[in-house]
Formats: C-alpha cells, sequence, structure tokens
C-alpha cells in the first residue's frame, strides 16, 4: 500500500519522540523482536526466567496467541512451573476491555488455571494469590456472567497486592482490571483515575514497561482524560514495536485529540505488523475513521477494500467482526451518501444484535435522509426489535447505543414524514441517550454522533444558532472531526457568527489539506477563504 511508504517518515518522527531505549534490559531475543522491559521473579526454574518475562511482556501487549506459545515453551521446559499454567489462562482469557472469551478458550483457560493450581500447591504464597486470581475469573463459567467474573478475578488481585504491596506486577494486573471492570455509564471515569493513581508513579520508575503505558492509555482514553494519555501514547509503540497492538494502541488517545497524521501512522504500522492476520482489521477501521477526517477518501476505500479481502479466525474476533461491519457503513455515512447508505447488505443471520445494528442503523439514517419513509420505517423497527434482544440479554451498555441510533432513525424517519417538532424530540433524545455512555474501546467513534445529527436536523430546519451549539457540543466530544467542523462553520455563518465561523472554516481547511478535491468540506472551506 503506498500509504506505508508515504507514512513511515512520520511513523518514525512519532517513534522518535520516545525516551532513550534501555536496551540493555529489553525483551529482545532471536525472533522476537523488542516486547519492553517487565521483572516477574517467580520461583520456577532459573534458566525458564527469561522467557516467562518475555511471555508475561507479551500479554501486557496483548499479544496473545505468540504469549501463549511462550508460556507453553516455559512449561514443557519446567514441567512444575505453575506459573507458566497461569499465563495460559490469561492468554486465554484474552482482551479484559473487549468482552467475554470464545466458550473454547473459556474452557481451555479453565483448564489452564486447574492446572497451575494443582502445581502452586506447594509454590511461594504470591504465585498461589496469582493462580487464585485467575481460577476466579473462570470458576463457574457455565453458571457465572463474564462481568460477575471479573469483578472476581479483581477482588482476587486486590488482594494479592494488598498481602504483596512490593510487587509491581500484582499492582499492574490489579489496575488492569480496575480500569477494564469501570461501568461505562460514570462520565466522571473515577476507576480509570484511580488507576491512573496507582499506574503513574510505576511508569515513571519503569519507563520500558509495556503494560504500565499500555494501561495508562486504556486508564485515560476518554475526551475529559485524553490530554494526560499523550505521554504514554507517543512512548508505547517504541516500548514494544515488535507487539502488533502497541503500534494501534497509542491512536486510542490520538483519536480522542484529533490527531489524524499520528492516528494514520500508528494503525498503518500496526496493520503491517499484523500481516495477513485477521487481527489487521481492528487498526484498519482507525485508519479508515482517519483518513475520512481528512477527506482522503480514496485511501479510506483502499483501505477497507484491503480489510475485506481478510479471513480467518483470530483473538479479536469480536472486534474484527465489529470492525468488518463498520468500515463499509463509515464510508457512505461519513461522506452524506445516503441512497448508498440505504442499499448496504443487511447483517447475516446470526449476527449478535450489537453488531447487526451496524448495517441497519446505516441503512435507516440512508433511507429517511434520501427521503425513503417506509424502508427507514422498517429499519427503525428492526433495531427496536435488536434493542430489545440486547436487554433481554442483560445487556444495558449496547441495549443503550442501539436505542440511542433507533431513536436517529425514527427522528430522520418524522422529518421525511414532515413532522418536524417529532423529529426535533427524537433526535435530541437520541443525542441525550448516547451521551449517557462512553464509547467502547472496539469502535474509534460512532458511526455518526448523535448530536451532530442533530446539529444537521436543526440547520436543515432553520435553526442555525441551535445547530451551531450542536455540532461545537460535539466538537468537545469528538474533536477536529470533518463533518462537525463542516457543520459548525456553516451554521455559525448562516447564525451571523462570523468569528466562529472563520475559526471553523479555517481549521476545516487545515484539515482537508490533503483532501479529495470533491471532497465538499475542501471546497467550502476553500470558498470562505476565497470570500
Amino acid at each position: 500500500m503506498n500509504a506505508v511508504r508515504t507514512l513511515a517518515p512520520l511513523l518514525l518522527l512519532l517513534l522518535s519522540t520516545a525516551p532513550p531505549l534501555l536496551a540493555q534490559h529489553e525483551h529482545a531475543h532471536a525472533g522476537a523482536g523488542k516486547l519492553g522491559r517487565v521483572v516477574f521473579p517467580v520461583s520456577c526454574a532459573a534458566a525458564v526466567g527469561a522467557d516467562f518475562e518475555r511471555g508475561v511482556a507479551m500479554l501486557h501487549s496483548f499479544w496473545f496467541g505468540e504469549a501463549e506459545k511462550a508460556f507453553q515453551a516455559v512449561a514443557a521446559a519446567d514441567p512444575q512451573c505453575a506459573m507458566a499454567h497461569w499465563g495460559i489462562a490469561l492468554a486465554r482469557r484474552g482482551n479484559p476491555f473487549a468482552g467475554a472469551p470464545a466458550a473454547a478458550n473459556l474452557t481451555a483457560g479453565l483448564a489452564a488455571a486447574e492446572q497451575a493450581v494443582r502445581l502452586a500447591a506447594g509454590a511461594p504464597p504470591r504465585e498461589r494469590g496469582y493462580v487464585d486470581a485467575v481460577l476466579a475469573f473462570y470458576r463457574g463459567h457455565e453458571q457465572r456472567d463474564h462481568r460477575t467474573r471479573m469483578l472476581a478475578y479483581e477482588e482476587a488481585m486486590r488482594q494479592l497486592r494488598e498481602h504483596h504491596p512490593d510487587d509491581r506486577e500484582a499492582t499492574i494486573f490489579y489496575a488492569q482490571a480496575v480500569i477494564a471492570n469501570a461501568p461505562p455509564s460514570d462520565l466522571k471515569f473515577e476507576r480509570q483515575q484511580v488507576a491512573a493513581g496507582m499506574l503513574e508513579p510505576l511508569f515513571a520508575q519503569e519507563p520500558q514497561h509495556p503494560g504500565l503505558a499500555h494501561y495508562l492509555i486504556h486508564a485515560y482514553d476518554a475526551p475529559p482524560l485524553a490530554e494526560r494519555g499523550l505521554a504514554a501514547a507517543q512512548r508505547y509503540a517504541g516500548i514494544a514495536p515488535a507487539a502488533p497492538h502497541a503500534l494501534h494502541m497509542p491512536s486510542h488517545i490520538f483519536t480522542r485529540r484529533g490527531l489524524w497524521d499520528e492516528s494514520i501512522a500508528s494503525n498503518t504500522a500496526a496493520a503491517k505488523a499484523e500481516g495477513s492476520s485477521p487481527g489487521r482489521v481492528h487498526p484498519l477501521d482507525y485508519l479508515v475513521y482517519a483518513y475520512l477526517q481528512q477527506g482522503r477518501d480514496r485511501e479510506a476505500e483502499a483501505v477497507a477494500r484491503a480489510a475485506a479481502a481478510t479471513t480467518g479466525s483470530s483473538g479479536y474476533a469480536p472486534i474484527m467482526r465489529y470492525n468488518a461491519l463498520a468500515m463499509p457503513a463509515r464510508l457512505v455515512l461519513e461522506r452524506a451518501r445516503w441512497a448508498e447508505a440505504a442499499r448496504l447488505p443487511l447483517p447475516e443471520a446470526g449476527t449478535p444484535p450489537e453488531f447487526a445494528a451496524i448495517a441497519r442503523f446505516a441503512r435507516g439514517v440512508g433511507a429517511a435522509r434520501s427521503g425513503q419513509a417506509a424502508p427507514a420505517r422498517r429499519e427503525a423497527a428492526e433495531l427496536s426489535a435488536l434493542e430489545q434482544a440486547l436487554t433481554q440479554r442483560g445487556d444495558a451498555y449496547w441495549a443503550t447505543l442501539v436505542g440511542a441510533q433507533r431513536l436517529a432513525v425514527e427522528a430522520w424517519l418524522a422529518r421525511a414524514e414532515r413532522r418536524d417538532a417529532d423529529a426535533l424530540r427524537l433526535a435530541r433524545q437520541a443525542a441525550d441517550r448516547e451521551e449517557t455512555v462512553e464509547k467502547h474501546p472496539v469502535t474509534p467513534g460512532p458511526l455518526l454522533p448523535a448530536r451532530e445529527l442533530l446539529g444537521d436536523l436543526l440547520l436543515e430546519l432553520g435553526h442555525a444558532d441551535d445547530a451551531q451549539a450542536a455540532y461545537e457540543a460535539t466538537l468537545r466530544h469528538e474533536p477536529n472531526r470533518a463533518r462537525t467542523l463542516y457543520g459548525a462553520a456553516r451554521a455559525a455563518e448562516r447564525a451571523g457568527d462570523r468569528a466562529a465561523a472563520r475559526a471553523h472554516y479555517r481549521a476545516l481547511a487545515k484539515l482537508m489539506a490533503r483532501a479529495d478535491a470533491e471532497r465538499p468540506e475542501r471546497r467550502a472551506a476553500l470558498s470562505f477563504r476565497g470570500r
């Protein structure tokens, strides 16, 4: 891909901002690459100590397949090493921020955890604490839901940290659990800030630790906190460049700050490191999103085509499915190609409701905004059924977001039917509902923010002042977003707020500096500058 070559200098510049590397301590075994520095002494045979720490470094960068191989090699070299099986069990758990593992992983992980407990009978109390904690996650998985087990794991790690306050790894893994278990409805981000308070002092002491950089990014992955995550984001790729997820993860903060060049560099490198693995689909979705914000539509389309050619299974399976479905929807929605959105393929039978909602939302908004009331009504009904299914499943988070999507489709359906008062009421309800929870780490952002859609509706109905307020509120949550800037500029101009219009058009012109010529945002910014 040409983008890989053209962005390589930028990536090198980004990585050059990291502090000097402690090469003598890094886990850089032959064929393994650089993974950062982890110190994790265990009672296993001395000969496997370095390999065990390399496996832990992989765990911290969510390179789960390779971590499991590393721990299996440790177990083969030292059959009595309980902590090798602890590592296998954690690798099978996978990404704690992405939801429940697959059934096969739960079965294999439980077997590994039980083997770790058996072997740890004569191990030091600290190691027994680790294996008991991972068993707490798996125990009774047939009867207990994922969140209950995650909370049990967190509590076990809290006790381990309390009993062994000098064990930095116990603090790091405990902080990871605190962040992963944070309720998405807590918009004060109290748990994230508690965890960051544990991690920041350790990061100052261990600047080459991959987990510290990684989990600080997760802790600060929210608009009010993202500025505080920039240091970790700028350094993580340089700490563990061998791990694909370490190359991608900084883009969570870059996206929150609207730093699209940095996000493009991060995700180009991550996708290249993934090779042909399906795991590449996650950074590719972030890459499509960033390209679209700069109006670089042809590059976004090329990335989406590459993603569509990716097949297979991976530890990122749930994320992969969401991202694979989101990319084609983004390509049409971000460019207001409403008729094309209405014709997007239907989700396959058996698609989980939170993923099926991607196509239903795009089709519904597209149909309503292109004057097709009957199809829009059908999609709103489908979204209502998906919302109900999620509620019955006990998934309040996704039910909230799908409910917001349903309300947004109903708002534009009302507009298509000239029920303008209903349209505004429903659009405000959609925006308010969407903003009761924080976005999921699976996505760089909503397909279209509900408050941005409210701004579109207000502007169309001639309420320029209110539209400007809606767009500017969206920009505070989604900075440097192209459609929102464009809407804010037009609304301010129509409202007679020349200063705000000028500021928004200037920001838009800068954002669109490399945009495709046909992008309306680019043409509008150039036209305003000419005037």
